[in-house]
């Protein structure tokens, strides 16, 4: 029987949650489901700007752990994106353990680091 797995410490919940490409009928409308923890990872990583072990320590979890999970988040992410697919943010398996969901408008992230310009 496979051990439990450990909830991910997450410091940001977002505010908006459903992602709809535009001009897509809502009713015929496939969706892919991002968990509040991978979209924590992708957070940390590309625009907080941490290198994994940061982010793996942050969320309290293993390198191998984060991996994992940035990488089926970037793949949920690009499927929605290259599909045409809405994108619901919600589940997983988490404890929040700060805010909600930081502004673009922020200078710093939460590691006191400017952020990454888009």
């Amino acid at each position: 029987m496979p051990r439990p797995s450990k909830p991910r410490r997450v410091e940001c919940i977002p505010k908006d949650t459903y992602f709809v490409p535009l001009g897509k009928s809502k009713c015929k409308l496939e969706e892919v489901i991002l968990k509040i923890e991978e979209l924590e990872a992708m957070r940390l990583k590309e625009i907080e700007g941490l290198n994994q072990e940061e982010c793996a320590n942050k969320m309290q979890i293993s390198r191998q752990t984060f991996q994992l999970i940035i990488n089926e988040a970037r793949m949920k992410v690009a499927v929605a994106l290259s599909e045409g697919k809405a994108i619901n943010i919600n589940g997983g398996n988490y404890i929040s353990c700060h805010c909600d969901f930081c502004c673009f408008g922020c200078e710093k992230g939460s590691n006191g680091r400017k952020r990454r310009k888009i």
